[in-house]
């Protein structure tokens, strides 16, 4: 793996090291719809396009995400739309685990059903976003940023203990009871929108496949409450930010641990 140190880049800002890609299996893995269409889903476009092996597992349905509509109600539109989101960018697989939305909690019962999916789809790489207290840039003194939803946080550290926990034989072994060997092959964990990000993808082409992933929430996005939200200019500002750091036209970065 790259050296995650970062270097001082053409406009004083930080430089971010590439991204490996000499994998072929990877498991995104979120809280809810949408979650991976605001940055991620454009470095799925073009790992799907190289060839790669792409799932998603999401915890929950979102069904707590549309104050206007019921959630047993909202569950069903926005798994369908999550569906149509997941093809935009190349990926067919995309699995719910029924976890209530907006209550998600770290606990045991979420890392078994973590563990159990990556025993499942044995991947090389595990993708996410961020679990840290903010999204994006922060102040230098760690402050400042847009607060993360607790959904969010609660997924991304299950997700890490999960990770180790698929690959113990001795941790939930009632999953082996159920077919699913350890796997402890999972190289790295990355996540998208960290305040602290140390890796960036190169998205240039795949930007309007990651605008249309976004943009196939449509139920989702008109019900959000401010009325004016743009996929197009959001996506396109976030490959254009990452860039900048990255150095290249489009990038999308990440939040890189080895396993």
């Amino acid at each position: 793996m790259p050296d995650q140190a970062a270097a001082s880049g053409r406009d004083g800002l930080a430089t971010l090291d590439a991204f490996p890609e000499d994998w072929q299996r990877a498991l995104c893995v979120v809280a809810h719809p949408d979650d991976l269409e605001y940055g991620a889903a454009m470095a799925v476009a073009r790992w799907t396009a190289q060839g790669k092996d792409v799932a998603y597992v999401l915890a929950t349905a979102g069904e707590a995400g549309i104050d206007s509509m019921l959630p047993e109600v909202a569950g069903t539109v926005r798994e369908e739309e999550e569906r149509a989101s997941a093809a935009a960018v190349g990926v067919t697989a995309v699995e719910f685990l029924g976890h209530p939305d907006g209550v998600l909690e770290h606990g045991l019962a979420l890392r078994r059903d973590l563990a159990r999916e990556i025993r499942r789809h044995r991947p090389d790489v595990l993708i996410s976003i961020t679990f840290r207290l903010t999204f994006g840039a922060s102040h230098p003194n760690g402050g400042g940023g847009t607060l993360n939803q607790a959904d969010h946080r609660a997924l991304g550290l299950a997700l890490i203990d999960a990770a180790r926990d698929a690959g113990n034989r001795w941790v939930f072994e009632e999953l082996l009871s159920e077919g699913f060997e350890p796997w402890s092959r999972t190289r790295l964990i990355a996540f998208g929108g960290s305040p602290r990000p140390t890796h960036g993808v190169d998205v240039t082409g795949f930007v309007d496949a990651g605008v249309r992933s976004l943009a196939a929430h449509r139920t989702y996005l008109e019900n959000l409450g401010t009325g004016d939200f743009d996929p197009a200019a959001f996506v396109t500002g976030q490959a254009r930010d990452g860039g900048r750091l990255f150095g290249t036209e489009a990038a999308i970065s990440f939040e890189v641990f080895s396993l």
